[in-house]
C-alpha cells in the first residue's frame, strides 16, 4: 500500500464521528444529566423538611378543620359545622377582640419607637455601644424568663406597688384587672421587642443620605421637620417591613399573655388570645382537634388578610 492511502486512511478514521455509548442518548453531553439534577441535591433536604414540617400539618389542619376529630380519634366529616359553630361561641369572638386589640396598640408603638430609639443610638459618641446592647438585651432574653420578671414587678407584692406604697398611693391591680392585664403583657411585648426592630431601623437609616439632612438643616428645617419629611420617607419600605412583622407577631401572642395571665387567660377568661384559645381547646385527652384546627384557619386567614392590607396601603403610597 502507498504512503498516500495511508494517509487517508488514517485521516478517514481519525476523521469519523465517535460512536455513542451504549445507554447515553446521542448528541446530549455526558454532564448535562447531572448538572440537571445537582440542584435538586441541594434543595432535597430543604424541601422534605418543609414538606414534613410545614405543608403536610398546614393540609391535615385544613382537613381536620371539616371534622369533628379529638385527641384520640380521627372523627368524621362534618362540613362547616365547626365555622358555624365558632360564630355563635362567646369565648372566640372575646379572644378574637384581644388579638385585635393587641395588634391596634401594639403595631404603631413597634412601628415608631423602635424608629425613634435607633435614630438615638446611631450616633457616634463615646459609650455608644453600651447602650446598643442594653436596648438589644431583651431580644435574646428568654421570654419566659422576661415575662417572671414582670410578674413579680407587677405582683401586688411586687416591686412596682412597693414603691407605690412608700409614697402613701394605693397598689395598682396589673395582674387581677382585665385591662390592666391585658395593656401590661402588651407593654412586654413592645419592651422586648424595640431592641430587635431598633437593628433593623439602623440598618436602614445607614442607607439614608447625609446630604439631605445637611441640606435641610441649611434651609432652616428643625429636627421633628427633617424626621418627618427626610427620616421616614427614606424608610418607609422599612417600616412597612416592620409593621407586618410586628402584626403577625401581635395576632400570634401567646407566651406573654400566657405567663401573666395565666393558662386561664385572667380573670374569667378575659384575656384569652386565640392563640391561647386554640391551645386550650385542641390538647389534653378529650381536646377538640377539630374545633381547634377550624379556628386556626380562621387565624391563618385574618393575617393573611391583614398583610394583604398592609401590602396594598404600601403599593398606594409607592403611587
Amino acid at each position: 500500500m502507498s504512503t498516500s492511502t495511508t494517509t487517508v486512511a488514517a485521516k478517514g478514521v481519525a476523521g469519523r464521528p465517535r460512536a455513542a455509548a451504549p445507554g447515553r442518548r446521542a448528541g446530549r453531553p455526558a454532564g448535562r444529566t447531572h448538572k440537571a439534577f445537582s440542584p435538586w441535591l441541594f434543595l432535597a433536604p430543604g424541601l422534605l423538611i418543609t414538606l414534613a414540617f410545614n405543608l403536610y400539618p398546614f393540609l391535615a389542619t385544613v382537613w381536620k378543620s371539616f371534622t369533628d376529630a379529638r385527641t384520640l380519634t380521627t372523627g368524621e366529616f362534618v362540613g362547616f359545622d365547626n365555622f358555624t359553630a365558632l360564630v355563635h361561641d362567646d369565648q372566640f369572638w372575646v379572644a378574637l377582640r384581644n388579638s385585635a386589640l393587641y395588634v391596634v396598640l401594639v403595631v404603631p408603638c413597634l412601628v415608631l419607637l423602635p424608629l425613634l430609639l435607633a435614630l438615638l443610638v446611631q450616633r457616634h459618641i463615646p459609650g455608644i455601644a453600651f447602650f446598643r446592647s442594653a436596648y438589644y438585651t431583651p431580644v435574646v432574653a428568654s421570654v419566659v424568663v422576661v415575662a417572671l420578671m414582670w410578674v413579680w414587678m407587677l405582683d401586688d407584692r411586687g416591686f412596682i406597688n412597693g414603691v407605690l406604697r412608700m409614697v402613701g398611693v394605693d397598689p395598682v391591680p396589673f395582674l387581677s384587672n382585665q385591662w390592666l392585664l391585658l395593656l401590661s403583657s402588651m407593654a412586654l411585648t413592645v419592651w422586648k421587642g424595640l431592641g430587635y426592630y431598633m437593628i433593623i431601623y439602623l440598618a436602614a437609616l445607614a442607607n439614608v443620605p447625609r446630604e439631605l439632612h445637611e441640606a435641610a438643616e441649611v434651609d432652616g428645617a428643625g429636627p421633628i421637620r427633617r424626621f418627618v419629611s427626610i427620616t421616614m420617607p427614606s424608610v418607609r419600605s422599612t417600616m412597612v417591613l416592620v409593621g407586618a412583622l410586628s402584626s403577625v407577631s401581635a395576632f400570634k401572642v401567646f407566651t406573654e399573655v400566657f405567663m401573666i395571665a395565666g393558662p386561664t387567660g385572667g380573670p374569667g377568661g378575659d384575656d384569652t388570645t386565640l392563640v391561647m384559645l386554640i391551645q386550650r381547646t385542641g390538647t389534653g385527652l378529650q381536646g377538640r382537634t377539630g374545633y381547634a384546627s377550624a379556628m386556626s384557619i380562621v387565624l391563618f386567614l385574618l393575617t393573611l388578610v391583614l398583610m394583604l392590607l398592609v401590602l396594598r396601603a404600601d403599593r398606594k403610597d409607592k403611587d
